[in-house]
């Protein structure tokens, strides 16, 4: 399990239900209380009970939060592959790390609710091409950082001689956080990932998957800790949350995402704001456990 990365601690805040205030006010919260990384999704509808629930834009959120926030970096957990060319993705992630001075960090993953397909009419291919036309888009994508001009024939996408500009703040690009489970993803994690976000059910799980990619990674010649590792966990009690959390640090997690406001954004009555400043409250014990 990767040795030698700082703890850091995210806030975890789907853009959807509530208000847009009700977001940056988040947002502000998480950045001035010293949180390493703040989070939206990305989707087309609500998930939960009311998929008719309003619901934001990701990347327009994020291109928002960096010029609302000062200090904390930002992402997607996670950027939805099929829903946009990686031509397209890699100028909108470009656009945030300026806008951001540096601070995108690029999660993604292949998607997967297929009634956001079915009610857009957009292709909604097996898994095993998602996974496939992921890896090509993160090939695409690398290229389209770091090159002049970038070529790529694949089966899914092509680039010619396509010219990017301008490149990432950060060279050679946005560190890459990809949310995987599955065999095959673990794989792609293995070739492509800054950091791996668990996609797993249960905790038990995440620590099983933890060391499976540390064996996916020595398989390919790759120093398991040149890959940082990631999990959510909802935001309950003090006491319990610092339990989940001491947990996940133990078992060689060093991203830790806390997710306010219920499992549907607002689902205890309570207002997002105050879940934020709760979870304000909590992060220097949080730090301390480190």
């Amino acid at each position: 399990m990767p040795a030698g990365h700082p703890f850091r601690f995210g806030l975890k805040f789907s853009q959807q239900v509530h208000p847009i205030d009700v977001h940056t006010d988040v947002w502000r919260i998480g950045d001035e209380a010293g949180f390493d990384h703040i989070w939206p999704f990305d989707h087309l509808i609500a998930l939960g009970p009311d998929p008719a629930a309003p619901i934001f834009d990701g990347w327009t959120a994020l291109g928002a939060m960096a010029a609302l926030t000062k200090r904390a970096r930002m992402g997607l957990n996670v950027t939805g592959n099929l829903y946009r060319h990686p031509g397209l993705l890699a100028k909108i992630a470009v656009t945030v790390d300026h806008l951001s001075k540096g601070r995108l960090e690029f999660g993604i993953g292949t998607g997967w609710n297929e009634p956001e397909f079915t009610q857009f009419g957009l292709p909604f291919p097996n898994a095993g091409d998602r996974v496939g036309m992921l890896d090509e888009s993160l090939k695409a994508m690398k290229l389209l950082w770091k090159e002049p001009r970038a070529n790529l024939k694949g089966r899914f996408y092509q680039l010619n001689e396509a010219i990017a500009e301008p490149k990432p703040v950060q060279r050679p690009h946005p560190p890459i956080w990809i949310g995987s489970k599955g065999a095959r993803m673990l794989r792609l994690t293995a070739r492509h990932a800054n950091v791996w976000h668990s996609n797993a059910q249960t905790f038990d799980e995440a620590v099983a998957l933890n060391k499976n990619l540390d064996a996916e990674c020595l398989e390919r010649g790759r120093d398991p800790a040149s890959i940082r590792r990631s999990i959510s966990m909802r935001l309950t009690t003090a006491e319990e949350t610092l339990e989940k959390a001491q947990d996940a640090l133990a078992a060689g997690f060093t991203e830790l995402l806390v997710m306010i406001a219920g499992r549907w954004q607002g689902a205890s009555g309570k207002d997002p704001r105050k879940h934020a400043e709760d979870a304000a409250a909590l992060l220097p014990r949080l730090r301390a456990l480190g």
